[in-house]
């Protein structure tokens, strides 16, 4: 049997095995095999024994789905969204690299803009450097108090 790597290369219309496809986009065959309990649109021809065989579409699928939640942080909610909405094509062309998603959005609606902050006056810029500056000092009172613990840990106990 040949090494991985030294097999002859498929024609680009043949189908491809679940480890083939897995190996190509870098994931564990059993995410592919959830992929399919979550994206309906990922539909394997299944053969004798359960095998599965990826056709040139789903696997361009795959790479679309692979690239929404990898590759731009969607959920699987999202990207289910992104397939609904947009379509299979469009996530096959994501996953060829003809297509960019739309920057992704975990809620439903449209954040408002928020207003730019106002510039901090004087006095606020004052009362913010004192809490820092008691902060800083309750952190080294808490870190000497750790040192001290430590030291009475490792002291011998006077009987």
């Amino acid at each position: 049997m040949p090494e991985k790597g030294l097999l002859p290369e498929k024609e680009p219309g043949a189908f491809r095995t679940i480890g083939e496809v897995a190996e190509d986009l870098d994931l564990p065959q059993h995410v592919l095999r959830f992929w399919e309990t979550r994206f309906t649109q990922v539909r394997p021809l299944k053969r004798g024994g359960n095998r599965r065989y990826y056709r040139p579409d789903d696997v361009d699928l795959l790479h679309g789905i692979r690239r929404l939640l990898y590759g731009q942080g969607y959920t699987i909610r999202g990207a289910q969204r992104v397939l609904r909405e947009r379509g299979m094509r469009f996530v096959q062309a994501v996953g060829r690299g003809e297509q960019v998603a739309p920057a992704f959005v975990e809620t439903d609606h449209e954040p408002e803009p928020e207003a730019a902050a106002p510039p901090l006056g004087r006095a606020d810029r004052a009362s913010l450097t004192a809490v820092l500056d008691e902060l800083r000092a309750c952190r080294r009172t808490l870190a000497g108090l750790r040192r001290v613990s430590a030291t009475e840990l490792d002291a011998p106990e006077a009987t």
